[in-house]
Order: structure tokens, then sequence, then C-alpha cells
């Protein structure tokens, strides 16, 4: 807050193109706070409409921001195949209880490479039997790819859901080298 009681709070933007489409990046200067699939035309727009509403206070776009240049020299090496790891402050503020309980475990203890169950990962949090409640966490995942919600599989060996869509969730475990590269 300012002087006269506004909000100060800052959120610029930028969208990067990945191997997986372009990806729009937000920050505040707490961290990243968003990253969202997909990010041109409507959903790009709708993206920064739900954050204006839920930050308050209007997102700039500033792709040469300090806020948002380390995040993008990261995702950008991670595409590049040269970063296996996000090392970036993040602002959970767009996400609390359970399901960011769910979503830093997820960020700490998969690495790349890697894979967890549904089930497995409500275990770490100590909530047994939330596998369901743990995939409403990975649909709330306002950090896509940075914390890698594409990790999280059924038990059964499938690729269960992915907001980014399944065939992105194939390319990013393809990057990572869980699935083979796809054919087409």
């Amino acid at each position: 807050m300012d002087s006269h009681g506004r909000n100060t709070q800052q959120v610029v933007w930028t969208v990067v193109d990945t191997g997986i489409g372009p990806l729009l990046l937000a920050a505040t200067r707490d961290g990243l706070v968003n990253v969202v699939f997909h990010a041109s035309g409507a959903i790009r727009d709708r993206a920064l409409e739900r954050l204006a509403s839920r930050l308050g206070t209007e997102p700039v776009e500033a792709p040469g921001s300090p806020l948002l240049a380390e995040a993008i020299r990261q995702v950008e090496a991670y595409f590049a195949g040269d970063r296996r790891d996000f090392e970036l402050p993040l602002d959970w503020s767009l996400i609390a209880g359970f399901n960011r309980e769910v979503l830093r475990e997820l960020a700490s203890g998969v690495p790349f490479g890697s894979v967890v169950g549904y089930g497995d990962l409500a275990d770490r949090v100590g909530q047994p039997g939330a596998a369901q409640a743990v995939g409403t966490a990975m649909g709330a995942n306002p950090l896509p790819v940075v914390v890698p919600c594409h990790r999280v599989v059924e038990s059964s060996g499938g690729l269960g859901g992915f907001g980014g869509g399944l065939d992105t969730k194939r390319q990013l475990l393809a990057l990572e080298g869980v699935l083979p590269q796809p054919l087409f």
C-alpha cells in the first residue's frame, strides 16, 4: 500500500515462445506468479483479466523487466535442454491451503525426469486417499512447467489429465526423458 492506501502491487508479464507453444510468464516483486499455456489471443487476454481481478492491479507487459529476466532465462534454458531445475522465487498468492501444500511438495520432491502418482503425492502430504484432491490441485496450479504438474500421473500408468492438454504433457515428459519423443 502506498501512503494513500492504494495497492502498489506490480504485476509484469511477457510471452515466451517455447517448444510447446507460447507461455505467458507473469511476476510480482515476490516472484513468478503465473505461467499460462497457449498464451496467444483470447487465452492470453483472459489470463491477464484473471490476474488483474485476483491481484487487484492491471498487469503490465514488460518483457525487459528485471522481475521477469531470470524466469525467461530459465524457461528458455529448460526448453533448450540446458536446465533441469528451476531456481526462481515464486509468488504463491494465487493458491492456498491443501492445493499450495501439494504443489510445494511437488516442486521440491519430484525431480526432473521422474514422475509420481496422484495417490503417492497425497501420501507425501499426509493425506492418504486424497488422490482426487491432488488432481484438483494439479488443475489449479498457477505455475505449470516451473511447478511440474506434468510429472503427476495415474498409478495405472496413464497420463491423467493436464490443463495444457495431453499432447503438451507428453511433450514435457518426452523433453525430460520420461516418454519417448513423439514421432510426429
